[in-house]
């Protein structure tokens, strides 16, 4: 059987991004180690311009902390893109970056999901950085990196390298030993496609980062509220805490509950889980 190609639509995106993001290009890679290790390679290098780099195969797909994400080996050799696997990269000076990971999150979840007033979203977002699908399933997650590479590019909204890095499941996830059970976009509209969800959520996604680097997190907050996935639940920290979790602040910040008070929780190094049968 012949492997299928998919069609990406580098043209379209470009022509919807370039207005607004000068010198804005779009590259899909068969295979890389990551995206957003690529990305960071080319700026050390000096090539900072925008770009929104497409794999449709990862080989050492990196998450928080550390963690791994890589596309499901049971679908290598079949020509099929199982997930959208893509990093985009920019020059950007907010004057805080609280709360960009969130930004993003709402960014991908309402193109994906565009969930009418009173109805119940399907796609979730979990602090600080998963997407889930109907419930507690992972659709998928971000990744947000930043790098500077001159002097005095620390101070208070001076411009900063982002590599925005975002992985989601296509396809059902063809792998054991998942700590969250899986979910994809297949799911959520039979006719998604890695190409086609990419059309859907590129340009959305540029233009809020474009509204994050102005306005913060702050405009975001009632909409990420709206697709919280941890509001009122039973949560516990890595470090042995628990408490309840109470939405998040207009600084991201998730506002959890605990015998010691109210605590807002920034660190990234810090994971939160829902404690089992809570909702």
């Amino acid at each position: 059987m012949k492997a299928l190609i998919p069609t990406w639509p580098a043209e379209d995106i470009w022509q919807q991004v370039e207005p607004v993001l000068p010198g804005f290009s779009v590259e899909v890679l068969a295979s890389v180690d990551s995206t957003s290790s690529e990305l960071m390679r080319r700026a050390r290098d000096g090539r900072l311009d925008p770009t929104l780099l497409v794999a449709e195969t990862q080989t050492a797909g990196r998450g928080r902390l550390g963690r791994q994400w890589k596309s499901s080996a049971a679908y290598e050799g079949t020509g099929v893109v199982p997930a959208l696997t893509f990093s985009l990269g920019l020059m950007l000076a907010p004057q805080d970056w609280s709360g960009l990971s969130l930004a993003v999150g709402v960014a991908v979840a309402e193109s994906l999901d565009p969930t009418p007033a009173g109805a119940a979203p399907r796609i979730r977002l979990k602090w600080p950085n998963d997407l889930w699908l109907d419930g507690d399933r992972k659709l998928g997650g971000i990744l947000v990196e930043t790098a500077t590479f001159t002097a005095g590019a620390q101070a208070p909204g001076a411009a900063r390298y982002v590599v925005v890095g975002v992985g989601l499941n296509v396809l059902p996830v063809l792998a054991e030993g998942l700590t969250t059970p899986p979910g994809c976009l297949r799911e959520l509209d039979t006719r998604l496609t890695a190409p086609r969800a990419l059309q859907q959520l590129a340009a959305p996604l540029v233009h809020t980062l474009l509204g994050f680097a102005t306005h913060g997190f702050a405009p975001f907050q009632p909409r990420f509220a709206r697709r919280d996935a941890l509001a009122g639940r039973e949560v516990t920290l890595s470090n042995g805490q628990a408490g309840s979790a109470h939405g998040v602040g207009d600084d991201g910040a998730l506002l959890v509950h605990t015998p010691g008070g109210m605590q807002a929780i920034t660190s990234a190094d810090l994971s939160v889980r829902p404690r089992a049968g809570t909702s």
